[in-house]
């Protein structure tokens, strides 16, 4: 008897060690759209940061691809990976939220809103962009420490931040008006169009080809959407570039590019074919990296 109710007692036990391991794996499921965009970005960012600083000059002074990396090449091999760090913390952080938050936003809304799946969709990728811009004073330091006029000024992250932290919190989010702009709006772009242009593909038959479809995906998508809010960019990098002073609204910065650039669209769209070509690889990285990971963990 004493074997029999042991025996009978044995299965809620099992049953209740289910139950306990059934949330933390629910948990590890949800985690892991975070770990996934975090390591794309990290993959990313250590492959393609000397193009990013070419790009970055160009927008900045509105100089050729040539002058931009005689520029690098006069730095040296040492400031080659400048301001290194804050992309890589900005990224990982900010790419984990895009793609979590997502998910997370996307699975939340449609429990809780009764809105076609469009709808839904957009709302979590602009809710998830916007989330993003938290972390603006990490792209602020890298532009300051990509700059060569700020080379004597600061050597490290660390200095960049405490170089503005006399002009107080707000110093540290400016350029935040076209960070919005360009997160909520490429983010609902991205998302939405990432399946749609998938479907467009040869259909994938093993891990190789699908790696390459996503790659294509992530690719032809992050290209256009560069250059699609590359002036936004501009004004951004132009805004960010200054320590201290004025704060200058987005329309009077882009009126002063723009006739700095002779009024000219093609001097406003300089460094774009870099853009373009850089987010072709970054962008296809990044999700290539994100989808194979996704099916690994």
């Amino acid at each position: 008897m004493m074997d029999s109710e042991a025996h009978e007692k044995r299965p809620p036990i099992l049953a209740s060690s289910k139950q306990d391991i059934s949330p933390h794996m629910a948990n590890v499921g949800q985690m892991k759209h975070y770990l996934c965009g975090c390591c794309a970005a990290f993959n990313n960012i250590v492959i393609t940061f000397p193009i990013q600083k070419v790009l970055f000059r160009q927008q900045l002074y509105g100089i050729k691809t040539r002058d931009a990396v005689l520029q690098l090449r006069s730095d040296g091999v040492r400031n080659l990976y400048r301001g290194i760090l804050p992309p890589l913390m900005q990224k990982t952080t900010t790419l984990a939220l895009m793609f979590g938050l997502y998910e997370d936003l996307s699975r939340l809304l449609r429990k809780h809103v009764s809105t076609p799946e469009f709808a839904t969709c957009t709302m979590a990728a602009v809710l998830a962009g916007t989330t993003e811009a938290i972390f603006t004073p990490l792209e602020r330091v890298q532009t300051l420490l990509q700059d060569h006029k700020h080379h004597d000024k600061f050597t490290n992250t660390y200095q960049a931040f405490k170089a503005l932290k006399c002009h107080g919190i707000r110093e540290y989010y400016r350029g935040l008006v076209p960070i919005l702009l360009r997160n909520g709006s490429s983010n609902a772009l991205f998302f939405g169009l990432r399946g749609p242009v998938k479907e467009y593909l040869p259909t994938a038959t093993s891990h190789s080809a699908h790696l390459v479809n996503d790659f294509i995906c992530g690719g032809l998508l992050g290209a256009m959407l560069g250059f699609l809010f590359f002036p936004i960019n501009v004004v951004k990098t132009r805004m960010q570039s200054q320590i201290g002073g004025e704060f200058q609204s987005f329309p009077r910065v882009f009126k002063k590019i723009w006739l700095e650039r002779d009024r000219k669209l093609t001097n406003l769209f300089r460094g774009a074919h870099l853009n373009y070509h850089r987010s072709l690889i970054s962008w296809g990285i990044i999700n290539a990296t994100y989808e194979f990971l996704l099916k690994v963990i």
